[in-house]
């Protein structure tokens, strides 16, 4: 074997994924590296999708970040097929010793107790109401919603508890169940954030490979309006370089559509994220990858990521200072300078369960 053939090589990566590896998490003792042996590989060929089972006994998680404005979430599934290669959750699948690379997109977990897990904990007496944060780890309308439907079984708990919820979402499945949040924000008790990156369906394509088109998301704002939900557009992540020049384009498209409100978040790439983006980048954009890594340092002070709370959703320095008054400007001139109003918790109850005894008043 010639020294050549004993270089480490990176196959074509599977088609309709974003991440072109799979590289092991941060927890993992060995590295795993792809060798050309010489041998023809079905290199391109589409990877299917997997999905395990969880039985959790608990599905609320608690957080006490103070840029977050939630303190409590909800995860239906682990892992996500949109596939986003930005995404921030990414690193979460080394924690179950898989990897944040073509694994997370490709080796799910479904959670179909979700809803029943969820039911027990706010029966407990010493609950207190809160809004529930959904779509903030991995995208609760992801492509296997289709079939698990643990989405669905969680917004029918909240909704018989009367409890507010802000679901955060790329899927266009959101749609079926316009049934619960349509009644649940007319009450006050649900709000989305739809995210849209850019308005380019290239680009697009490319960082989301499983997502649907940005006008089918604009298209979802209109449908989710028409039927009295409040929608927040989300511009995030937003990619120094690569789609920042499109803020104020999305900001009015997303305000045409009927959103209400509007906020961004500047790229992230905690831990495992950046080698995944950066390869990814350099192989799509090879053209801009010096620039989008360039300007994003220089928005992270000298590094790819930098964790400050009050400055890792929007960087720091010049430039960063900059996209955020280009942002306030847009959202004034669109009429979305305006936050959504506050969901209400006056209305929670729990329901009462079969041999209960029922109050005469």
């Amino acid at each position: 074997m010639t020294q050549e053939n004993r270089k480490p090589f990176a196959p074509q990566h599977p088609r309709g994924r974003a991440a072109r590896s799979n590289l092991a998490g941060r927890f993992e003792p060995y590295q795993v590296e792809s060798v050309d042996d010489g041998w023809e590989g079905a290199e391109g060929a589409p990877l299917r999708t997997e999905v395990a089972i969880e039985r959790p006994r608990r599905v609320i998680t608690r957080n006490a970040s103070p840029d977050l404005g939630f303190d409590r979430s909800l995860n239906p599934y682990r892992g996500c097929e949109h596939g986003c290669i930005y995404c921030f959750a990414r690193p979460s699948h080394a924690y179950l010793g898989l990897s944040p690379g073509l694994d997370f997109e490709t080796r799910l977990i479904a959670r179909p107790t979700a809803p029943d897990r969820l039911r027990e904990e706010l029966s407990r007496p010493r609950y207190q109401v809160a809004p529930l944060a959904i779509g903030t780890n991995t995208d609760p309308y992801q492509p296997i919603e289709r079939t698990h439907r643990v989405m669905r079984g969680v917004l029918q708990v909240l909704s018989e508890f009367h409890h507010p919820v802000g679901v955060v979402t790329k899927g266009t499945l959101i749609e079926r169940d316009l049934d619960l949040l349509g009644a649940m924000a007319q009450a006050g008790l649900a709000k989305v954030g739809v995210s849209i990156t850019t308005l380019d369906p290239v680009v697009s394509r490319a960082m989301e490979p499983r997502v649907p088109s940005p006008v089918r998301r604009l298209k979802m704002i209109e449908r989710l309006a028409r039927a009295g939900v409040s929608v927040r557009v989300m511009v995030a992540p937003v990619v120094p370089g690569l789609t920042d020049h499109e803020v104020e384009a999305i900001v009015a498209a997303a305000r045409d559509a009927g959103a209400q409100a509007a906020s961004y978040i500047l790229l992230r790439l905690p831990v495992e994220v950046a080698p995944l983006f950066t390869e990814w980048l350099e192989a799509a954009f090879p053209d801009r990858a010096s620039r989008v890594m360039g300007r994003l340092r220089e928005m992270r002070g000298g590094a790819d990521y930098d964790a400050t709370f009050g400055t890792r959703m929007v960087g720091q320095g010049e430039f960063a200072a900059l996209l955020a008054r280009r942002f306030a400007v847009a959202c004034k001139r669109a009429g979305l300078s305006r936050d959504l109003p506050d969901l209400r918790r006056d209305l929670f109850r729990v329901p009462p369960r079969a041999g209960d005894q029922l109050s005469l008043f």
